[in-house]
């Protein structure tokens, strides 16, 4: 066959073309950081929400919550490092895969489930423990319709980290695979720096 004719019918290829890719940015990390910008837009309503009945209150700033109601201040503290730490172990998964250190990447994704699922059950019990409910005005169901979709987040997180460990357990990740631990894991530091966002807002101002 002519060089012509192989130009004209793709020589061996079958098939469509390889997509143009005109980014650095792999199209799957793309798409985690469109998909992460629309949860940002999510939690901006709520947060608009929330300050919206702060402004209306007319005993805010110089009271919030509403007396007698308390917010937990020390354990959502806690609640806070223990998320702030889940976000090193898992940057330490992801470096220890790029540099084929198995051991670490199954010991990093552990501990940082471990720690994401110590934070949901603290806010579980800052829940049963907090002293009001949804029906106890609007400051009330504003306070966990945010802290709640985070949790939410948080949950959604954990599922996704632990099909990441099922597969690292199971050596499908390599230096030059490991997507599977990457989207999780820029999807979890996500939910913590929105979790600093909430504490911030909701516990310390």
């Amino acid at each position: 066959m002519s060089a012509h004719a192989e130009a004209l019918h793709g020589g061996d290829h079958h098939g469509p073309p390889p997509a143009n890719q005109s980014s650095r940015i792999a199209p799957t990390i793309l798409g985690m950081f469109l998909f992460i910008g629309t949860e940002a837009m999510l939690f901006g309503s709520f947060f608009a929400a929330y300050f919206f009945v702060r402004v209306v209150n007319p005993d805010a700033p110089s009271t919030w919550p509403p007396a007698p109601n308390e917010f937990p201040q020390f354990v959502a503290g806690i609640n806070t490092a223990i998320l702030v730490t889940s976000s090193f172990t898992m940057h330490w998964a992801l470096q220890s895969i790029k540099r084929n250190n198995r051991r670490g990447l199954q010991a990093g994704l552990l501990l940082t489930i471990l720690m994401g699922t110590a934070f949901l059950l603290t806010q579980f019990i800052e829940y049963a423990h907090i002293g009001f409910n949804t029906s106890d005005g609007a400051f009330a169901s504003v306070f966990f319709g945010l802290t709640g979709l985070h949790g939410a987040h948080v949950l959604v997180g954990l599922l996704l980290l632990t099909f990441a460990a099922n597969r690292a357990f199971r050596g499908h990740y390599s230096p030059e695979h490991h997507h599977g631990v990457e989207l999780p894991g820029i999807y979890w530091h996500f939910v913590d720096v929105m979790w600093i966002v909430v504490y911030v807002t909701v516990y310390l101002i």
